[in-house]
């Protein structure tokens, strides 16, 4: 595994991301960090907080909406120096309308947390640009939490359509749960990124789950009740329970994931127990699906037909 000296992070103005970049800069090794994000006032913000806190100036800002395909490709333009690692940290509900349909034929909540990193990996690849580790931001809703009332994503055949089913709008429609749809996009994700691993031997591909967290924006848009027990009720009770931990715990799930080899390439890491912290663990060796190479190369062609 190649030293680790710089790193790209996806959606970085805030929560996961940001607390991502903060721990990174302490780390005296980490020479560089790429903020992309969408909004520039907010990561100029970001940027000066981080560099107050941390007594260092190694961050740059690289604009970036990861549900824009041309913005993704626009920023990967701009970019005149390789990074070691990459951290796909962006996502979330998609908006108000989850379920939605974007100009380019996905779902919202699609596009926001997997279509531009689809793009921004290829193009980091195809132009060289990525020399030691892809991480992906998975959760544990991609394996179900029973204690909180996420079931765990089915396949029926795991077939390519029946991947972009659950992308184009014909398996979640705007009426759907998107707590299902969520589900079933991170499902996708940690397959693709197995499938990856494969194709890309050069580069190791983690998917990382940061573990039930408080302190995020991911669940902002979700319908209210739910938005009330995840963002409120939730954040409060389930600490107490050991079923969900803070921001600086999620955080340095990624950290660990990028710097420490003992993550290894194509694996879905996640929680061991029916919570959503603890131990984490190769999420194949829990759901035989996950190791699936058939199941994988399909969602890795299902995504690749989708950009």
């Amino acid at each position: 595994m190649q030293p680790i000296k710089s790193v790209l992070i996806t959606g970085a103005n805030a929560g996961l991301g940001r607390e991502a970049a903060r721990q990174l800069a302490k780390v005296s090794s980490i020479e560089k960090i790429y903020l992309a994000c969408r909004n520039e006032a907010k990561a100029l913000a970001a940027k000066a907080a981080l560099e107050a806190e941390a007594k260092r100036e190694i961050f740059d800002i690289l604009l970036m909406d990861v549900m824009d395909p041309d913005s993704v490709r626009r920023a990967v333009q701009q970019m005149t120096a390789p990074v070691d690692a990459l951290i796909l940290n962006a996502g979330g509900m998609g908006g108000k309308s989850s379920n939605g349909m974007t100009a380019h034929g996905v779902t919202n909540i699609y596009a926001v947390n997997l279509l531009g990193h689809v793009v921004l990996v290829d193009e980091m690849l195809d132009r060289q640009l990525i020399t030691s580790t892809v991480l992906y931001a998975g959760s544990e809703a991609a394996r179900g939490i029973p204690k909180m009332g996420v079931a765990r994503p089915t396949l029926s055949a795991a077939s390519v359509d029946e991947f972009r089913a659950m992308a184009d709008g014909r398996t979640f429609t705007e009426k759907s749960d998107p707590m299902d749809a969520y589900a079933g996009i991170k499902l996708i994700a940690a397959l693709w990124m197995s499938s990856m691993s494969r194709q890309h031997p050069h580069v190791r591909f983690v998917t990382m789950s940061p573990g039930g967290t408080t302190g995020t924006n991911g669940m902002d848009d979700l319908p209210f009740l739910k938005k009330l027990f995840f963002k409120h009720v939730g954040s409060v009770l389930m600490p107490l329970l050991g079923m969900m931990h803070g921001l600086e715990d999620g955080a340095k799930r990624y950290v660990d994931g990028i710097l420490d080899p003992k993550f290894r390439s194509g694996v879905f890491y996640a929680s061991a127990g029916e919570g959503a912290v603890g131990k984490l663990v190769d999420q194949a060796t829990l759901f035989s699906d996950l190791g699936n190479h058939s199941y994988q190369d399909n969602a890795n062609r299902a995504v690749h037909q989708l950009v």
